[in-house]
């Protein structure tokens, strides 16, 4: 699963009314005192706070402030994302996809989705697009899709157009109506997770990770070299370096390439002349987060 930027995260919660003392602890957090925005976040969390709750999930998971513990960031986002947090629902549902529990991620991607979390919705797009654990629909995959391509977010721009290559156009101006509707008003209860599909046709999103970033769409047989593995995006190109060489072993000889994203620096590893190629370095590098990229 990807690293989720703390600052740009617990500092852009969704809620509006944050309690002063929730708001200390960010404080506290954005200093590097974590373990002073824990002290001050765990009884507000045990009094029923989300914000808190999920705060703490976040402490958990990086490992700051606390000991690093899965097992208690998924117990601190499941009642941030009960009290109805939505970045707490869509994290929760990407750490129990990492931790193959497909079932209950998509269960609360779909919560999240619906009440327009970007991430989740791209995520969750993908696995309406091939049926996966979802019933297949592929106009209400391009409806979450385009939506989350529409609030910025970068990797649904490229689902979206990969997108275009592969939907006909009578079902894409139905996503497009659909996401119309879908912000008009709120969307209609997401299908059963493990629900049977329909019929699935040959092209399929590949690379169906927990990280936002990764759904990306299955295309057609490439040149060689088309294809590199992305393994996270980065605020300091340092840590995209120490990341390649720590992984660099089971690359397989593999390059690295560093591409310039905003503010952001994204490590790219390759090349490889297929997708399928790309899908299966990522397979190798578990439990990293991997997906494959176009290289251009």
């Amino acid at each position: 699963m990807r690293r989720i930027v703390v600052g740009s995260v617990l500092l852009g919660l969704a809620s509006q009314a944050l309690g002063q003392d929730v708001r200390t602890g960010i404080q506290a957090w954005t200093e590097g005192r974590y373990p002073q925005a824990v002290a001050i976040w765990k009884p507000l969390a045990q009094n029923g706070s989300a914000d808190a709750a999920f705060n703490l999930g976040q402490a958990y998971k990086l490992g700051r402030g606390v000991p690093a513990d899965l097992a208690a960031a998924q117990r601190y986002y499941e009642q941030a994302a009960r009290g109805g947090h939505l970045e707490a629902q869509t994290s929760l549902g990407l750490l129990l996809f990492q931790n193959g529990n497909r079932a209950g991620a998509l269960r609360w991607l779909g919560q999240a989705a619906q009440a327009g979390e970007p991430r989740a919705m791209l995520v969750y797009g993908t696995a309406l697009f091939n049926g996966d654990g979802v019933p297949e629909d592929r106009a209400r995959a391009y409806a979450f899709v385009s939506r989350a391509a529409a609030q910025g977010l970068a990797p649904a721009r490229v689902t979206l157009g990969e997108m275009d290559q592969l939907i006909p156009l009578d079902e894409r101006k139905k996503g497009v109506a659909l996401a119309q509707v879908m912000v008009a008003k709120p969307a209609a209860p997401a299908p059963a997770a493990g629900s049977k599909s329909g019929r699935r046709t040959s092209a399929k999103l590949a690379a169906r990770s927990p990280t936002p970033a990764t759904p990306a769409v299955a295309a057609r047989p490439a040149p060689q070299g088309a294809f590199r593995v992305q393994l996270g995006a980065f605020r300091d190109s340092s840590a995209a370096t120490s990341l390649f060489a720590r992984l660099s072993p089971k690359l397989g000889g593999a390059s690295m390439t560093l591409v310039p994203s905003g503010t952001m620096t994204r490590l790219q590893v390759g090349p490889y002349a297929t997708r399928a190629q790309a899908s299966a370095a990522c397979a190798a590098l578990r439990p990293q987060p991997c997906f494959p990229v176009a290289a251009r």
